[in-house]
């Protein structure tokens, strides 16, 4: 790997950042036809669709073991299906930019799993005041919400995509301990196939049948979710953890607060106001925080992905 580009790994990171930090807006666009289930079944199933073709254009080989297909399937479930469902739920009561800025507690709450539960990371008092400011602002975005609506919906939108980063951070720890041998597209792959699997299986409970969009924005929202959002978002993401390690790549998180904030307020109307600056402000130095003296080689994927 000593031939590649230096600008490739800041340039994947930066792309990562722009796709999914923009995400937020879509998923608020497609929901105006849509119920969430059906939405991320549809992305789901686009990325799956798209993952695989790539998968047998290059002839990578699947995996043989049962244990190897089950960890597909947890990540699947813990990294794709349920965090996205749960942000998508939340986005019909919360603003699109308060959702990116609350999902960008993902390296916050890695720390939070890889020192204080899997203690393979070392957990310093610079890191706790990091912890500490980031949930307070967190919390007073989840109260700029909670005041601006009339019910406790924009409250329980809000700890919907704080569960969202949760199960996130537990994905991305879960695929550097458990996925390291396979091969980046396959470990995408069966995460994307098996998020479909089940998002549909809730589509069908949930929403009563199968929905077809119809609406051209609707169509242009989920393309954009499940080819770039999905299908070459989950090839950066991967690309990342194999070379810089689990919990610098959920710092792609950084981004998501000004993409997110910046389309929420231009183009759909949000509002902003001085609780959204100053929360979004304090997640974002607590993330920053807590990623300070870090040792990349700590959190590298054992053994590296298969190229």
């Amino acid at each position: 790997m000593s031939d590649r580009p230096r600008w490739l790994l800041p340039a994947a990171f930066l792309l990562l950042g722009l796709i999914w930090g923009s995400s937020f807006a879509w998923i608020k666009i497609s929901l105006e036809e849509i119920p969430p289930a059906t939405m991320v079944a549809w992305r789901m199933s686009l990325g799956a669709v798209a993952m695989v073709t790539l998968v047998m254009l290059l002839r990578v080989p699947w995996p043989r073991s049962g244990g190897d297909w089950m960890a597909l399937v947890v990540l699947g479930a813990i990294n794709a299906a349920i965090p996205i469902f749960l942000i998508s739920w939340a986005e019909q009561f919360v603003d699109s930019g308060t959702a990116a800025v609350l999902n960008s507690l993902v390296p916050i709450f890695s720390l939070v799993i890889a020192g204080l539960v899997l203690r393979t990371e070392p957990v310093t008092s610079l890191r706790v005041a990091g912890l500490a400011i980031g949930f307070i602002g967190a919390a007073i975005l989840a109260t700029r919400e909670l005041t601006l609506r009339a019910d406790l919906s924009g409250l329980i939108g809000a700890l919907a995509v704080v569960l969202a980063a949760i199960s996130y951070a537990a994905g991305a720890s879960y695929a550097r301990n458990r996925i390291g041998h396979n091969h980046r597209y396959i470990v995408a792959g069966g995460t994307l196939i098996f998020a479909a699997v089940d998002m549909w299986v809730l589509a069908l409970i949930a929403d009563g049948g199968v929905i077809v969009p119809a609406e051209p924005s609707t169509l242009v929202s989920l393309a954009w979710l499940g080819l770039l959002g999905s299908f070459v978002a989950y090839i950066l993401f991967f690309f990342l953890i194999e070379n810089i390690g689990a919990t610098l790549t959920t710092m792609v998180t950084y981004i998501f607060p000004v993409v997110g904030i910046a389309i929420g307020v231009t183009l759909l109307g949000e509002q902003m106001d001085a609780r959204l600056f100053i929360g979004s402000m304090l997640v974002l130095a607590g993330v920053v925080v807590v990623g300070l003296r870090y040792d990349a080689s700590v959190s590298r994927v054992p053994g590296g992905l298969h190229e």
